[in-house]
Protein backbone atom coordinates (compact mmCIF):
# COMPACT_ATOMS: atom_id res chain seq x y z
CA UNK A 1 0.00 0.00 0.00
CA UNK A 2 3.05 2.56 -0.13
CA UNK A 3 3.60 4.67 -3.06
CA UNK A 4 5.41 3.31 -6.45
CA UNK A 5 9.10 4.73 -6.10
CA UNK A 6 11.80 3.80 -8.70
CA UNK A 7 13.79 0.03 -8.02
CA UNK A 8 17.30 2.03 -7.47
CA UNK A 9 16.05 4.03 -4.71
CA UNK A 10 17.58 2.64 -1.57
CA UNK A 11 16.55 -0.15 0.71
CA UNK A 12 14.90 2.33 2.80
CA UNK A 13 11.92 2.14 1.57
CA UNK A 14 12.14 -1.26 0.03
CA UNK A 15 9.72 -2.83 2.46
CA UNK A 16 7.42 0.25 2.78
CA UNK A 17 4.28 -1.01 0.68
CA UNK A 18 2.27 -2.62 3.49
CA UNK A 19 0.36 -1.31 6.34
CA UNK A 20 -0.42 -1.49 10.18
CA UNK A 21 -2.03 -0.49 12.99
CA UNK A 22 -2.20 -0.75 16.61
CA UNK A 23 -4.11 -0.44 19.96
CA UNK A 24 -4.55 -0.04 23.73
CA UNK A 25 -1.44 0.20 25.98
CA UNK A 26 1.64 2.24 27.47
CA UNK A 27 4.69 2.58 26.08
CA UNK A 28 7.82 1.91 27.56
CA UNK A 29 10.87 1.77 25.23
CA UNK A 30 12.56 4.81 23.39
CA UNK A 31 11.75 5.26 19.52
CA UNK A 32 15.20 5.22 18.67
CA UNK A 33 15.34 1.46 19.56
CA UNK A 34 13.61 -1.56 19.58
CA UNK A 35 11.43 -2.20 22.17
CA UNK A 36 12.76 -4.81 24.98
CA UNK A 37 11.86 -8.23 23.53
CA UNK A 38 10.33 -10.89 25.86
CA UNK A 39 12.24 -13.77 27.48
CA UNK A 40 13.34 -16.25 24.84
CA UNK A 41 12.16 -14.63 22.07
CA UNK A 42 13.85 -14.27 18.85
CA UNK A 43 16.54 -12.26 18.91
CA UNK A 44 16.74 -12.07 14.34
CA UNK A 45 14.41 -9.19 13.36
CA UNK A 46 10.94 -10.86 11.30
CA UNK A 47 9.83 -9.11 8.34
CA UNK A 48 7.79 -10.91 5.93
CA UNK A 49 8.12 -8.68 1.93
CA UNK A 50 4.48 -8.08 0.27
CA UNK A 51 4.14 -10.34 -3.25
CA UNK A 52 3.82 -8.46 -6.36
CA UNK A 53 -0.13 -8.59 -6.32
CA UNK A 54 -0.47 -6.51 -3.21
CA UNK A 55 2.67 -4.55 -3.78
CA UNK A 56 1.66 -3.62 -7.28
CA UNK A 57 -2.09 -3.70 -6.99
CA UNK A 58 -3.51 -3.35 -3.47
CA UNK A 59 -1.42 -1.16 -1.72
CA UNK A 60 -1.37 1.42 -4.65
CA UNK A 61 -5.28 0.89 -4.66
CA UNK A 62 -5.62 1.76 -0.83
CA UNK A 63 -2.98 4.37 -1.04
CA UNK A 64 -4.66 5.73 -3.81
CA UNK A 65 -7.97 6.05 -2.30
CA UNK A 66 -6.81 6.91 0.87
CA UNK A 67 -4.97 10.34 -1.07
CA UNK A 68 -8.55 11.10 -2.48
CA UNK A 69 -9.76 11.17 1.43
CA UNK A 70 -11.12 7.20 1.27
CA UNK A 71 -10.24 5.75 4.73
CA UNK A 72 -10.31 2.04 4.48
CA UNK A 73 -11.10 0.90 7.83
CA UNK A 74 -8.76 3.32 9.04
CA UNK A 75 -6.09 3.50 6.59
CA UNK A 76 -3.92 6.18 6.24
CA UNK A 77 -0.27 7.39 4.59
CA UNK A 78 2.05 6.92 7.23
CA UNK A 79 4.96 9.62 5.88
CA UNK A 80 8.44 9.32 7.78
CA UNK A 81 11.74 10.96 6.82
CA UNK A 82 13.88 8.25 5.28
CA UNK A 83 17.07 7.25 7.82
CA UNK A 84 19.56 7.39 4.91
CA UNK A 85 18.11 9.58 2.28
CA UNK A 86 16.51 11.90 4.18
CA UNK A 87 13.32 12.28 1.74
CA UNK A 88 10.04 11.79 2.76
CA UNK A 89 8.54 8.22 2.44
CA UNK A 90 4.85 7.11 2.76
CA UNK A 91 2.97 3.83 3.15
CA UNK A 92 -0.27 3.04 3.82
CA UNK A 93 -1.02 1.59 7.43
CA UNK A 94 -4.02 0.96 9.47
CA UNK A 95 -4.78 3.27 11.86
CA UNK A 96 -6.33 1.26 15.50
CA UNK A 97 -7.97 3.84 17.89
CA UNK A 98 -8.24 1.65 21.18
CA UNK A 99 -9.73 3.15 24.19
CA UNK A 100 -9.15 6.55 22.77
CA UNK A 101 -5.64 6.11 21.59
CA UNK A 102 -4.35 5.71 18.53
CA UNK A 103 -1.46 3.37 16.92
CA UNK A 104 0.26 1.67 14.43
CA UNK A 105 1.46 -2.34 14.10
CA UNK A 106 3.43 -3.72 11.78
CA UNK A 107 2.10 -7.15 10.53
CA UNK A 108 5.19 -8.21 8.57
CA UNK A 109 7.64 -7.60 11.25
CA UNK A 110 9.97 -5.18 11.55
CA UNK A 111 10.35 -3.60 8.01
CA UNK A 112 11.50 -0.22 6.45
CA UNK A 113 8.98 1.73 7.63
CA UNK A 114 9.21 0.90 11.10
CA UNK A 115 13.34 1.57 10.73
CA UNK A 116 12.62 4.82 9.54
CA UNK A 117 10.05 5.68 12.14
CA UNK A 118 12.53 4.72 15.07
CA UNK A 119 15.07 6.92 13.23
CA UNK A 120 13.38 9.33 13.02
CA UNK A 121 12.83 9.38 16.81
CA UNK A 122 9.56 9.00 16.28
CA UNK A 123 8.24 11.77 14.08
CA UNK A 124 5.93 11.17 11.85
CA UNK A 125 2.71 12.46 9.52
CA UNK A 126 -0.59 10.46 8.83
CA UNK A 127 -2.66 11.64 5.92
CA UNK A 128 -6.01 11.18 4.72
CA UNK A 129 -6.95 13.03 2.11
CA UNK A 130 -5.81 16.71 2.34
CA UNK A 131 -5.62 16.24 5.71
CA UNK A 132 -1.95 15.92 7.80
CA UNK A 133 -1.59 15.32 11.33
CA UNK A 134 1.78 15.42 12.73
CA UNK A 135 2.72 12.38 15.58
CA UNK A 136 5.42 11.30 17.90
CA UNK A 137 5.14 7.54 17.91
CA UNK A 138 6.73 5.57 20.99
CA UNK A 139 7.60 1.69 20.28
CA UNK A 140 5.64 -0.22 23.07
CA UNK A 141 7.13 -2.85 24.90
CA UNK A 142 6.15 -6.67 24.16
CA UNK A 143 4.78 -6.99 26.78
CA UNK A 144 2.02 -4.12 26.26
CA UNK A 145 1.53 -5.01 22.91
CA UNK A 146 -1.12 -7.97 23.56
CA UNK A 147 -4.45 -6.05 23.95
CA UNK A 148 -3.18 -4.11 20.85
CA UNK A 149 -2.71 -7.04 18.75
CA UNK A 150 -5.82 -8.51 20.16
CA UNK A 151 -7.39 -5.51 18.80
CA UNK A 152 -5.38 -5.50 15.59
CA UNK A 153 -6.31 -8.92 14.66
CA UNK A 154 -10.07 -8.36 15.33
CA UNK A 155 -10.38 -5.37 13.06
CA UNK A 156 -7.63 -6.28 10.32
CA UNK A 157 -7.60 -10.27 10.66
CA UNK A 158 -8.94 -11.02 7.17
CA UNK A 159 -6.45 -9.05 5.72
CA UNK A 160 -3.19 -9.40 7.76
CA UNK A 161 -4.09 -12.45 9.56
CA UNK A 162 -1.55 -14.71 7.51
CA UNK A 163 1.50 -12.99 8.85
CA UNK A 164 0.59 -13.71 12.42
CA UNK A 165 1.26 -17.48 12.19
CA UNK A 166 -1.88 -18.59 12.85
CA UNK A 167 -2.50 -16.33 16.18
CA UNK A 168 -5.81 -14.66 15.97
CA UNK A 169 -8.03 -12.06 18.28
CA UNK A 170 -9.19 -14.94 20.19
CA UNK A 171 -6.05 -16.67 21.19
CA UNK A 172 -4.86 -16.40 24.70
CA UNK A 173 -2.76 -13.81 26.09
CA UNK A 174 0.36 -16.25 26.02
CA UNK A 175 -0.33 -16.88 22.30
CA UNK A 176 -0.27 -13.21 21.78
CA UNK A 177 3.06 -12.46 23.94
CA UNK A 178 4.77 -15.02 21.45
CA UNK A 179 4.08 -13.28 19.14
CA UNK A 180 4.56 -9.60 20.05
CA UNK A 181 8.40 -9.50 19.99
CA UNK A 182 7.47 -10.02 15.96
CA UNK A 183 5.30 -7.19 15.16
CA UNK A 184 6.54 -3.95 16.28
CA UNK A 185 3.75 -1.53 17.55
CA UNK A 186 3.38 2.00 18.25
CA UNK A 187 1.31 4.24 20.36
CA UNK A 188 0.82 7.72 18.48
CA UNK A 189 0.72 11.44 20.33
CA UNK A 190 -0.79 13.90 18.07
CA UNK A 191 1.69 17.21 17.94
CA UNK A 192 0.09 20.48 16.99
Amino acid sequence: MAEHLPAAENAENAETRTGTGTGTAEPTAAVGSPAPAAAGAPTAAHYQAPGAFTRNVFNRLVAALTRRGVSVLGSRVLEVRGRTSGEPRRTPVNLLVLDGREYLVSPRGHGQWVRNVRAADGELHLLLGKSRARYRATELADAAKVPVLRAYLKRWKAEVGVFFGGVGPDSSDEELAAIAPRHPAFVLERIN
